[in-house]
């Protein structure tokens, strides 16, 4: 399991909001192989840390009674190391502080945005709880992304907020393309860890901007077949493209990832 430290603004920690953790425990551990720490964590909401190997991957917590928005829901956290400071960066780009933050126990300290095109972001602190340790292996993360109502508005926001330097592809690499085609890959560091998609004609006009999340599975066309077998939904079965075979589906509950593996030779 090849192992993985964020650097700072990149992918830390994703976890899942789920209506019944008991299902998605089941369902999660048959298609990653994903065990959980028990026993949930009660003062923290019941929240659960999936692992695999040993190794933290995934969190996991039930829907809160009476809360607002959306549950079944998988939410992606950069790294920060400075949450004021991320808040003032936040505030300054044109973003919305949601959660302000908070310590969630000796794990760590989180707050979540909501950036410039409506996508909702969490950041993470580490302090005993240090993310997900591993990439680039059966179930666990291939690529975070965000499908962005307003691309450019995704690209300032994260230039200023994180210091993402950006690499356009898909459109010949020409900043000024305009379409559905446009890709840029987030690079923080000398690595790129996410993406931002140009998705304004990819949605409905009711779906908002949203970051996705994919995880490496090493048969992605078998992993598909296993999530519909499981009660599952498929969105987009496996589909060959540059960057490896990709789908997006969905768990028993309606909560929508993407599978991912890697293209022949990488």
């Amino acid at each position: 399991m090849s192992e993985y430290s964020a650097p700072v603004g990149a992918p830390v920690w994703f976890d899942l909001m789920s209506r019944d953790p008991a299902r998605a425990v089941d369902f999660y551990g048959a298609i990653f192989g994903w065990d959980v720490e028990t026993p949930p964590i009660e003062e923290m909401g019941g929240y659960q840390n999936f692992t695999r190997g040993g190794k933290r991957v995934a969190g996991l917590m039930p829907t809160m009674e009476g809360a607002e928005g959306p549950s079944d829901v998988w939410s992606v956290y950069l790294r920060t190391d400075d949450p004021a400071a991320t808040v003032t960066a936040v505030e300054d780009a044109g973003g919305t502080v949601m959660v302000p933050p908070m310590d969630v126990g000796e794990e760590g300290t989180m707050m979540v945005a909501v950036d410039t095109a409506g996508a909702v972001i969490g950041f993470w602190k580490a302090n005993q709880h240090k993310g997900f340790g591993a990439w680039g292996e059966h179930g666990t993360p291939y690529w975070f992304e965000s499908h962005s109502k307003d691309y450019e508005k995704s690209r300032e926001f994260y230039e200023k907020v994180i210091g993402a330097r950006f690499e356009e592809v898909g459109t010949g690499g020409d900043p000024d393309a305009i379409g559905p085609d446009r890709y840029g890959q987030v690079f923080v560091g000398e690595n790129a860890y996410s993406g931002i998609m140009d998705a304004a004609s990819l949605h409905p006009p009711e779906i908002p901007s949203f970051w996705q999340v994919y995880v490496m599975v090493d048969d992605v066309a078998a992993t598909v077949k296993q999530v519909e077998q499981l009660g599952g939904s498929v969105l987009m079965g496996g589909e060959d493209t540059p960057w490896g075979t990709l789908a997006a589906v969905a768990d028993p509950m309606g909560a929508q990832f993407s599978l991912g593996h890697p293209p022949a030779g990488m």
